[in-house]
């Protein structure tokens, strides 16, 4: 993508891994993994996995700080503001601030204040300035920038709040005091290099994606007649909730981009609640892609992620990650039992509150996942019959917001 090479030439260490509306996977970050010498092949196609789902646009190179510029469109949920740079030396603190204009006297409207400081205790301060009056500050002592080193901030606008990641880190979440809607100006000030600052509007995300999975309920006479498959009672926690919801789907649409969901259990239930189950209109198979978009509760122990063979009732992969212990497990349930839990990972991606995209990809001897913009891990198949997976389960404390396939 023309955003991603340009950001090479300038500073290769800036380049980062993306999901859908993450930014673009490079070379650079391919490299820490051992699959990419081994299967050259397999790393195209998940790197076009991963850079085919956006781009970001009105990109701005090198600009002088203090900076102050028009935003070039509506924040909307799902827009995203990419900011790419290098911490000096000698620097105290720095600021990025979402205004509402541009006034000095009176001064502008601040809805989003995000204010590093390095002075005395490294700190991120979060605050609103409304009517010339500052707000109450949300302090964030865990900071991700050292000075002398390149970032890369993220800022996600979501429906209720502003998400932030740091180099592909979760960050912090800010709840709205302004509505994003009066937002129409980037400011930049303090003792910060900036290499770039880029967008993605949630028109144009929408605009490169696939026909989106439509869910509507089914009748009970529909599931009765279901040929969705019934799963054992003995796979520990994922038995211990009872499926509430059946999905289908509602309109037309190109057929290798969609999901075929059907609930298995009673049908006494509220509506669109997890457990989610979910056919999947082909079966797993080299090059195939699962793309799950989410959010997780803020009081969350943890959720599952779960590819199954309707044939044998076999689980191939098991995705459940704890928050309360910040562990990523991944399993397989083979045979009426379970296998050895895999737990390794560099970075734990979840956080409570925060917004999610999982990508899970398939190539010939491994699942490879990664979560809002990094490449997180790559699972063995224990499971060697991937054409029989068809069924994808998801249940656990997050809201689910999109499922697709293709």
């Amino acid at each position: 993508m023309a955003f991603c090479e340009a950001n090479q030439q300038q500073d290769p260490s800036l380049a980062r891994a993306s999901v859908s509306i993450w930014e673009p996977l490079n070379e650079t970050c391919l490299k820490s993994t051992s699959y990419v010498e081994e299967r050259p092949q397999s790393t195209t196609r998940w790197k076009r996995v991963m850079l085919s789902l956006t781009n970001l646009q009105n990109i701005i190179y090198n600009p002088v700080i203090p900076y102050v510029g028009t935003i070039p469109g509506e924040l909307e949920p799902g827009t995203l503001i990419v900011i790419r740079g290098h911490v000096p030396c000698d620097s105290d603190r720095f600021q990025v601030d979402l205004q509402c204009g541009s006034s000095v006297k009176p001064r502008a409207d601040v809805a989003f204040h995000f204010n590093p400081r390095f002075k005395w205790s490294n700190c991120i301060v979060c605050n609103t300035l409304k009517n010339e009056k500052w707000g109450w500050e949300e302090i964030t002592y865990d900071v991700p920038f050292k000075k002398e080193k390149s970032f890369e901030i993220v800022m996600m606008v979501l429906k209720d709040k502003f998400q932030v990641a740091v180099n592909g880190k979760h960050t912090l979440l800010y709840a709205h005091r302004i509505s994003p809607g009066k937002i129409d100006t980037l400011g930049i000030y303090g003792k910060v290099n900036v290499h770039s600052v880029g967008y993605s509007f949630s028109s144009d995300f929408r605009s490169t994606q696939a026909s989106i999975l439509e869910l509507t309920e089914i009748s009970k006479e529909n599931v009765l007649k279901s040929d969705t498959p019934h799963f054992p009672s003995n796979r520990g926690d994922i038995s211990k909730t009872v499926p509430r919801t059946v999905y289908t789907k509602s309109k037309g649409s190109t057929a290798n981009h969609t999901l075929t969901c059907a609930k298995i259990l009673p049908t006494s239930c509220l509506s669109k609640t997890l457990p989610f189950t979910a056919r999947l209109n082909s079966s797993m198979g080299p090059g195939r892609t699962v793309f799950i978009k989410g959010e997780v509760n803020k009081t969350a122990k943890g959720f599952n992620v779960n590819l199954v063979s309707g044939k044998s009732k076999d689980i191939a992969l098991h995705l459940n990650p704890r928050l309360n212990i910040k562990a990523f497990v991944r399993n397989s349930f083979l045979h009426e039992s379970w296998g050895e839990e895999e737990r390794n990972i560099t970075c734990f991606p979840f956080s409570p509150g925060m917004y999610f995209e999982m990508i899970i990809y398939c190539d010939a001897r491994e699942f490879k996942v990664a979560v809002n913009g990094v490449h997180s891990l790559e699972y063995k198949h224990r499971f060697k019959e991937l054409s029989d997976i068809d069924t994808l389960e998801i249940d656990g404390d997050i809201h689910l917001l999109e499922v697709r396939s293709w």
